[in-house]
């Protein structure tokens, strides 16, 4: 599990994190749902360190943080080694095969052996539905293929969570789809996930758990059924605004 407790954290004189308690349960599908600049990516980013609050704790499956205090690289490695992230613009390496990229940090990180390594990255690439791209580079790919091997990469790492920040935001939507069937079957085989997503149609199908995140505060948490079927004011006005419910 992975919780946080009291965490603030700041950008000059803005506010991104307010006082955040909360926490991440093993084998289920959390959604950061919210209005764009309300601290979801914040949030998301700080549960792999990329961000560092100010203030507050967090405990990573066993590792507990003080964010008051300085972070060591031993300890950054051992959240991260937990926690993979997956970015909306793909990450992946230009110079190596789809294959290379995700044999990379098993080989180097992990310290596989090469022939476990590739076997295990081939295996997840043909589980996103790419194993035929196995030697294709990046450049090669489309924006939906590009993100089903950076899941994959992800995924070779065995991660106890994977966070995801707007994996889709960038892809038109046929492409967008072949990334969701992927994350649906993960979140249905009981993978560890985190979402930050605007895609609300999406949130209801996969989440186990929903955050709705404003000024940087959480102003809900509980299971999609309470989101969708709240009656609270925002929450109705916020899912009315992003499924286009008011465009008549």
């Amino acid at each position: 599990m992975l919780r946080l407790k009291n965490v603030t954290k700041t950008f000059g004189t803005q506010t991104a994190l307010k006082d955040i308690t909360t926490a991440f349960n093993d084998h289920e599908t959390t959604v950061l749902v919210g209005p764009s600049g309300s601290g979801k990516s914040t949030l998301l980013r700080s549960l792999n360190l990329l961000e560092r609050p100010e203030s507050g704790t967090y405990d990573c499956d066993g590792i507990e943080l003080d964010f008051a205090k300085k972070i060591t690289k031993k300890e950054t490695l051992a959240v991260r080694q937990k926690t993979e992230m997956v970015f909306q613009d793909y990450n992946l390496f230009p110079h190596l095969t789809v294959l290379k990229n995700v044999m990379e940090g098993p080989v180097h990180v992990l310290k596989e052996d090469k022939q476990t390594a590739k076997k295990r990255a081939l295996e997840l690439l043909d589980k996103v539905g790419l194993k035929q791209k196995a030697d294709a580079y990046p450049n090669q790919l489309s924006g939906g293929q590009a993100q089903r091997v950076a899941i994959a990469r992800s995924l070779a790492m065995r991660p106890r969570y994977i966070l995801l920040d707007e994996p889709t935001s960038a892809l038109d939507p046929e492409l967008e789809l072949e990334v969701l069937k992927v994350l649906l079957e993960l979140a249905n085989e009981k993978q560890s996930l985190i979402i930050v997503t605007h895609n609300l149609e999406f949130a209801r199908h996969v989440a186990d758990k929903i955050l709705f995140i404003e000024d940087g505060q959480i102003n809900f948490s509980g299971s999609k059924d309470d989101f969708f079927n709240s009656n609270d004011l925002r929450i109705k006005e916020f899912i009315s605004a992003m499924t286009l419910d008011n465009l008549n």
